[in-house]
């Protein structure tokens, strides 16, 4: 970044709790954590870490937030670690604990923004690691529109079973391949033992990943950041250059929403859709749009979508993880091959105070590899990884993850479960059968409350055979490790009287992938009896945060936001 041409307020915010007699009480509560009298006229930056010992996805964070701290020391400013929540989806999956897993986006950006706003910081740098705190520190940043970088705490490496990698995602299969008896209960152990050998975020292009790619592709993470895995050590100095930059980023007055623009939006969409990313890109990108203020929407995935090709080769549906990719030069070998072909914004603005072009131009990454990543001229698929459905079961749309989806159209009939629990039992009881549509209903952001990923089910599904063979279809949401016939995110949702509430056990379901329509094949006049006869449940949790989320969060087709 080069010297600012114009001077700009280092301390555009602090000055509220360094400067004049007024702030005698604040100067010297400030000088217990360690402010010498040379520090009060330093920006103060706030190191927003999600570090915790839940999961492994954020035990990294604990020596990145050191790491970020020095460089805020070295770039002349003066750095303040805080805490927020994060919990862990691969844990809390299959139970009632994943309903509070979408809510603590919300509480994550909620936290971070009353930490800054209360203290008066001038920047941050976010430090996230686990599926949800990654989004939730973006849309802080969005929120708070000052100078800001995020730090990614890295993919955990594969596990082995034998000479065969394994993963999070191949535990959940696992169970269903066993429960089918087409896996022993010891070999099922070996697994378990084996998939996560460190700390790490799960290691395929599951959300963690998808989103770290994704906030590269933003401009909010500096260049090359996103791959490294999270014991590599090149990564403290991510997390070191990323504490100087947001003192740069002051020094110019750049803030985080002259880099969170449309153009920057399309270019992560693009980045999402080469890498085949988690359908739970749609519901982040659309949440942090909203607080940066830029009018995002689903058709805006289908449109870039359409011109931009399916690359990379990798887990759930691929045979590679985020190492992988590291090895053959990371995000930014994607980058250079869609900016190549004129599918970026090229002029877009990043942390670096350079745009995205000049910043590819810098690292000069090598040419896709053709394996782990495909030429341009030999995409795995010819448009991207994310397709947005419409029709008559989801007039405001549903997210599927075409990148794993072979069949363009699909006929079934439907086997209906008011909530996740059911599905499970049928698949483990063996009633699940080839040709059957399984619906799972009064999951959704508001009648979930919290909009539950089914990776349980979906794992179940494909380990005993059936990934082929069965539709699943939710107002809920999937895990990023869901691959196969898997359609969520369906809009209206159950709850607030969405079609999917109206569908009965044997009724006939078509899913066209060509004219992305997901259809109920039911006549009008029989849906306007049913919808007669309909009434909303009662709400499943009426207290404590769940059902303060419940009144206040919006429609999946919006980015599931509060407020």
């Amino acid at each position: 970044m080069s010297a600012p041409t114009n001077a700009h307020d280092l301390k555009p915010r602090s000055r509220d709790v360094t400067d004049g007699i007024e702030r005698t009480a604040a100067r010297g509560m400030l000088r217990a954590v360690g402010m010498r009298d040379e520090d009060f006229s330093k920006p103060q930056i706030g190191i927003a870490s999600s570090w915790n010992e839940i999961t492994p996805c954020n035990l990294s964070l604990q020596r990145l937030g050191l790491a970020a701290k020095e460089g805020v020391h070295r770039a002349g400013g003066f750095p303040m670690e805080f805490g927020t929540i994060s919990v862990s989806d691969g844990i809390s999956m299959g139970h009632v604990g994943m309903h509070y897993s979408l809510v603590s986006r919300e509480i994550i950006a909620d936290s971070v923004e009353t930490v800054v706003m209360a203290e008066r910081l001038d920047g941050t740098v976010l430090l996230a690691g686990c599926d949800k705190s990654l989004p939730g520190m973006l849309m802080a940043a969005a929120r708070l529109d000052l100078a800001a970088v995020f730090v990614y705490a890295g993919s955990i490496m594969p596990g082995k079973v034998g000479d065969r990698e394994v993963n999070i995602s191949d535990a959940f299969e696992a169970v269903g391949a066993c429960l089918k008896g087409l896996i022993t209960r010891d070999e099922l152990t070996e697994i378990e033992r084996a998939i996560c050998p460190g700390e790490g975020a799960c290691g395929g292009m599951y959300t963690a990943n998808t989103m770290a790619s994704a906030a590269e592709a933003l401009g909010m993470a500096l260049p090359g950041s996103a791959s490294p895995p999270a014991v590599d050590r090149r990564r403290d100095g991510i997390a070191r250059a990323s504490g100087e930059a947001v003192v740069n980023l002051l020094a110019h007055g750049i803030t985080a929403r002259q880099i969170l623009t449309m153009e920057a939006f399309e270019n992560a969409i693009a980045v999402v859709m080469a890498f085949g990313g988690s359908t739970n890109a749609v519901l982040h990108l659309l949440a942090i749009a909203r607080e940066a203020e830029v009018n995002l929407t689903l058709d805006d995935f289908n449109r870039i979508g359409d011109r931009v090709p399916h690359l990379a080769d990798v887990k759930p549906f691929g045979n590679y993880v985020m190492a992988s990719v590291d090895q053959v030069g990371g995000v930014p070998v994607v980058m250079r091959a869609l900016l190549d072909a004129g599918l970026l914004h090229g002029d877009a603005l990043t942390v670096t105070g350079r745009t995205v072009a000049e910043n590819l131009a810098e690292l000069a990454p090598p040419d896709l590899d053709g394996k782990i990543v495909h030429k341009m001229d030999n995409p795995i698929h010819p448009t991207g990884g994310l397709t947005i459905l419409r029709g008559s079961l989801a007039p405001d749309g549903a997210v599927v993850k075409s990148a794993g989806f072979d069949s363009a159209v699909f006929t079934g009939r439907a086997r209906v479960f008011d909530r996740e629990q059911g599905a499970l039992d049928a698949v483990a009881d063996g009633t699940v059968v080839a040709g059957d549509v399984v619906v799972i209903r009064y999951e959704g952001p508001r009648g979930g409350p919290g909009m539950r990923e089914m990776l349980a089910v979906t794992g179940m599904i494909k380990g005993a055979g059936l990934g082929k063979d069965v539709l699943l279809i939710t107002d809920g949401r999937f895990s990023g490790a869901t691959t196969g016939l898997c359609i969520g995110h369906i809009a209206p949702e159950a709850t607030d009287g969405g079609p999917i509430g109206l569908i009965e056990d044997g009724d006939s379901i078509t899913l066209d992938m060509n004219s992305r329509e997901l259809n109920l094949d039911v006549p009008a006049d029989e849906l306007e009896r049913r919808r007669a006869d309909w009434h909303a449940p009662p709400p499943a949790i009426r207290g404590g945060v769940l059902g303060k989320y419940a009144k206040l969060v919006s429609s999946a087709a919006e980015g599931a936001v509060c407020g």
